[in-house]
């Protein structure tokens, strides 16, 4: 019989009542780091335990990890998601690349494909691209190839385009990676330099599918890294394909009325069971992206406590850690849901949809601390900051914009502890 932890779950309207108003501030032009700093360790760090807040460097992060802590990156890797063509007539068309259509959505196999790639795509200038195909010449290795984009369907969210290519045999990844351009965040207000293609990726970047980096994981080099498990800290990896909708901030002014996009996770097996055999120990994603993976991973679990264990398309709705319920399981049973799950249909990864909005008064089952820079006013990641450390953010941030530090993407970096 599995241990049920008593909880009395807010309802779900009293969330969704929630003004995004309560989550602004004044974030001045000219705290938003533009650039990275010349090294990716020598940001700033603030580290906020309780009421007591420190500023210190990224470097020393470790002084201020409590024992034996276990750190989850985001493995996700930033694609060449932008592309530029010219018409004939002089116009630019920008394809932004949001999501595989072909392939079933698997981005490996999508980015591996060869001759040809369905995807959902934002599109810059549209109304100059009515009919016809785009073309672009490019080189792969020395040899001249042109890649074309034919503009499948149209509706007020995307589009969706079909890119081909000759000669063929080049996978599409090799297509984008000599034709597209970082996706720089639009805060930035600047375009992508050759530079940005190293510093907006994260050292442990293994996997192409995101159109923008999880950007806490910058701070990281693979000095830091060792040092770190030379002092007792242990890291895994999850996946978590970041989608355009982390740049779009709340425009309602309850979130109950904000849709939240749909992210992708991929989650091996043998680091579910390693999350399991630390649960004694302060867990650590490294930025919003795995935070937000983690506690999906929970809910997931529970959904299939709740559902039962049938083969399907996982699917986390943005509501669903809200709902009424009268007792939750502990994060061990959830998660031991899951390896039942994947145990029971031959898998080795979990891989599923998440959808979920973690906002003040949802559960926090996995995560007890927070590695995270600092967010644009009226995000949803300012709401999830808020989830775990309650109205401390305020204080955190008041802080940060007395004391110089740099903000969003590029900018510096903190330490939230709720231990």
């Amino acid at each position: 019989m599995s241990v049920y932890f008593h909880y009395f779950c807010i309802m779900i309207k009293d969330v969704q009542n929630i003004s995004i108003e309560d989550y602004n501030y004044s974030l001045p032009d000219d705290r938003i780091a533009k650039y990275p700093l010349s090294e990716r360790d020598a940001s700033k760090l603030l580290v906020l335990k309780h009421d007591d807040i420190i500023s210190s460097q990224f470097k020393y992060i470790g002084q201020y990890l409590p024992e034996n802590s276990l750190l989850v990156f985001n493995e996700t890797k930033v694609v060449r998601a932008r592309l530029q063509f010219a018409k004939d007539s002089g116009a630019l068309i920008e394809v932004f690349c949001l999501e595989p259509i072909s392939c079933n959505g698997d981005y490996q196999l999508a980015f591996g494909a060869a001759a040809s790639s369905r995807w959902r795509c934002l599109v810059g200038n549209s109304r100059r691209w009515k009919t016809g195909t785009l073309n672009m010449p490019l080189k792969i290795n020395e040899v001249d190839v042109i890649l074309y984009a034919e503009r499948e369907e149209k509706n007020d969210s995307y589009s969706v385009v079909n890119f081909s290519w000759q000669p063929d045999y080049f996978s599409f990844a090799e297509v984008l990676e000599a034709a597209g351009e970082i996706p720089l965040p639009p805060y930035l207000h600047r375009e992508a330099e050759p530079s940005d293609r190293e510093r907006y990726q994260t050292v442990f970047a293994r996997y192409e599918g995101s159109v923008a980096a999880p950007t806490a994981g910058l701070h990281f080099t693979d000095e830091l890294i060792q040092k770190l498990k030379s002092e007792g800290v242990s890291f895994e990896e999850v996946t978590l394909h970041v989608g355009a909708g982390t740049f779009r901030p709340v425009s309602s002014e309850t979130i109950g009325e904000h849709d939240m996009h749909t992210e992708t996770i991929i989650v091996r097996k043998s680091c579910i069971k390693s999350i399991i055999d630390n649960a004694d120990k302060c867990i650590i994603p490294v930025g919003t992206t795995s935070m937000r993976t983690l506690e999906s991973l929970y809910w997931i679990g529970l959904m299939l406590l709740e559902e039962g264990l049938e083969e399907r398309q996982l699917h986390l709705d943005q509501w669903f850690p809200y709902k009424e319920r009268t007792c939750l399981p502990s994060m061990t049973d959830s998660f031991n849901a899951i390896l039942e799950y994947l145990d029971k249909h031959n898998m080795t990864s979990l891989c599923a949809a998440t959808a979920l909005m973690i906002a003040p008064s949802c559960a926090i089952k996995v995560a007890n601390a927070l590695i995270t820079n600092f967010h644009q006013p009226k995000s949803t990641l300012l709401l999830l900051v808020s989830a775990l450390i309650g109205d401390r953010w305020k204080d955190a941030y008041r802080y940060a914009l007395e004391n110089d530090f740099r903000f969003l993407s590029y900018g510096d970096s903190c330490l939230f502890l709720n231990i």
